[in-house]
């Protein structure tokens, strides 16, 4: 099954590569040479770069040799590693595809890709969203578990003007994500790109998230429906270019961070000391659920989930 799925995938990427490379792609013969690797690149925030996950090869971004990029790189079969660059730093919004990331010392992103790239992932916008933000408004992380309230206080703070503040935010980050696709195939223009969707963050477990993530209980479907529309405007960029989109949601979905502690492929706050991960980010088991959805994506295509 293995070998049957490298095949697939090297079928899939191998004429990106050859047309990037200004070479015809054409059945190789023993007395040819090998066909060119695929140049791989990842862009993307905190949910790319995987912090914490063991190994951390970079820390002032975050960067984890165990994030999806980089199983995704082994399980395409990208075995050199001078033809993978995973350009992915916790906290990068659209903005640092452009620009230098303060003081990580992140290059901007966009600067990793080259005309002989023939695959891009990307995953991105939930720091122009400002996931932090919400996180910082929505937890409750004092006091016994009953105290949380029972009602939706964060969703009455981000609509108390009449206007959802968070589908606005989604919004405005929209062209963002398009300007930034446009760039993307500017720079790699045999590329195929595959925009990575958000993972299963919380479930529909009131009382898990109660006691995990500490979030009140009617506040659990009003941030589960504002990251469904997160991801439906990624996935809007992605077709609307043409782009593949990756829905890491269903590779997640009922591993959230409200699940039972052994089941969580997304770690919640509590119980401590947890696996070895941010909270309210995919551990190694998450990084390779997300990975798997890359792979079946690139090799089916965007039905394969």
């Amino acid at each position: 099954m293995a070998r049957s799925r490298l095949r697939l995938a090297l079928t899939a990427l191998g004429a990106a590569a050859a047309v990037a490379a200004g070479t015809a792609a054409t059945p190789a013969t023993a007395a040819e040479p090998r066909p060119r690797v695929p140049r791989y690149v990842a862009l993307g925030d905190s949910f790319t770069s995987g912090p914490s996950i063991p190994r951390q090869v970079n820390a002032r971004c975050g960067r984890s040799d165990a994030n999806y990029p980089s199983i995704v790189r082994e399980e395409l079969g990208i075995a050199d590693r001078t033809s993978f660059t995973d350009a992915s730093c916790g906290g990068a919004t659209t903005d640092h595809m452009w620009n230098r990331q303060g003081a990580t010392g992140n290059d901007p992103q966009l600067d990793a890709i080259g005309r002989d790239t023939s695959l891009v992932t990307l995953g991105i916008g939930g720091n122009d969203i400002g996931f932090g933000d919400i996180i910082g408004r929505c937890i409750h992380p004092l006091g016994p578990v009953e105290s949380i309230p029972r009602d939706n206080p964060c969703q009455r703070y981000f609509t108390r003007n009449g206007v959802d503040e968070l589908d606005k935010r989604i919004n405005e980050t929209a062209p963002k994500v398009a300007a930034l696709l446009k760039a993307v195939h500017e720079r790699a223009p045999h590329a195929r790109v595959a925009v990575v969707g958000y993972p299963a963050l919380l479930g529909d477990d009131i009382e898990g998230c109660r006691k995990s993530v500490r979030i009140a209980d009617g506040d659990v479907p009003y941030l589960r429906g504002t990251l469904r529309r997160l991801n439906a405007m990624l996935r809007k960029q992605a077709t609307d270019r043409g782009d593949l989109y990756v829905n890491t949601n269903a590779t997640t979905v009922d591993h959230d961070a409200c699940q039972p502690f052994e089941e969580r492929f997304v770690e919640g706050l509590y119980p401590r000391p947890s696996r070895p991960a941010v909270a309210f980010h995919p551990n190694a088991g998450g990084e390779r659920a997300m990975a798997e959805a890359v792979v079946d994506t690139i090799i089916f295509g965007p039905g394969a989930r």
